[in-house]
């Protein structure tokens, strides 16, 4: 990254108008990270946007599958592959109960483990309550915790403080964002604690309180730095989503601003999906459909449908 970052630092150097041809050959582009949508709705909102753009991340096809059964899957993966840890048993914190975090609080409490969730909205809180976790911020359960999860999408969610304060040798991972969930330049750059590599991607880090704790990944997103990712099916539908975004804008009909696919691709992209997984689908009878006030071959939910 840091090569990609200096050619692109030199390329502006020598030529600073030169993305600027760049980018009116673009017909558009394609996003299908949370954080990347966010970003793109920041450059629209200030004018900064220079080409159409298709919000990927919030087609249902994508965010509630990809980010759900996904993570569901691939951070015991990770987890297992650094630490061959056993879950049972184990009291488990996971920092964010959106769709990532659904996941990851499910497969840990599927392995035995006592899942904890930490959350700033109160609709998602109430979600994780009524799924039967506890609820409880991050100050009142860390010293409580053997593996900590970050699935948040923001910063410092995991600062120094927390650390400090872990029980010896508690697991630390991200499966959010980028690195910057758990606040690793505290354990980089605060004198007197020292790092010593077990395996690629696995540290253990000996902190001024004399514990030390198991950081996986450096903070990054431990399902890709310890495991191979989500499994290739999941995967199929968020890239399905990505080729169908792709083909919207080769047409060249997209206006300038952030775009999401209609609910017509999103439901093409499953029914794609059902038949690999052996699955029969209904069909609404004539009478049916017109009862209900819908095609009988869909869309069947509104736009702000919330599955």
């Amino acid at each position: 990254m840091r090569i990609v970052m200096e050619r692109l630092d030199r390329s502006y150097r020598l030529d600073p108008k030169r993305w600027q041809r760049v980018a009116k050959k673009i017909l558009g582009v394609s996003e299908e990270t949370t954080t990347g949508v966010h970003r793109l709705g920041q450059m629209a909102a200030s004018g900064e946007l220079l080409f159409p753009a298709v919000n990927v991340n919030d087609s249902v096809t994508k965010s509630k599958f990809d980010n759900l059964y996904g993570c569901r899957e691939s951070l015991p993966d990770g987890i297992k592959r650094a630490t061959d840890v056993m879950v049972a048993g184990k009291v488990v914190v996971v920092c964010g109960y959106g769709d990532v975090g659904k996941g990851s609080a499910q497969s840990m409490r599927a392995f035995g483990a006592r899942v904890i969730v930490t959350e700033i909205d109160p609709i998602c809180a109430l979600q994780a309550a009524m799924e039967g976790y506890e609820v409880r911020r991050l100050e009142d359960v860390v010293e409580k915790g053997d593996i900590f999860v970050t699935a948040t999408g923001c910063c410092d969610v995991i600062r120094g403080e927390h650390m400090e304060r872990m029980k010896d040798e508690a697991i630390v991972c991200n499966i959010g964002h980028f690195d910057s969930e758990i606040e690793v330049s505290y354990l980089q750059n605060t004198r007197g604690i020292k790092r010593e590599n077990i395996k690629p991607q696995v540290d253990k880090w000996t902190l001024k309180s004399g514990r030390s704790i198991i950081l996986l990944a450096e903070g990054r997103l431990v399902n890709l730095g310890c495991a191979t990712g989500h499994p290739s099916f999941v995967m199929s539908n968020s890239f399905t989503n990505q080729c169908l975004a792709q083909i919207e804008l080769a047409k060249g009909k997209l206006a300038l601003g952030v775009h999401t696919l209609p609910k017509r691709l999103d439901e093409e992209v499953a029914r794609l999906h059902l038949d690999r997984l052996g699955a029969g689908l209904t069909k609404l009878s004539k009478k049916q459909a017109a009862y209900l006030g819908i095609p009988a071959g869909g869309p069947f939910k509104p736009d702000y449908y919330r599955y």
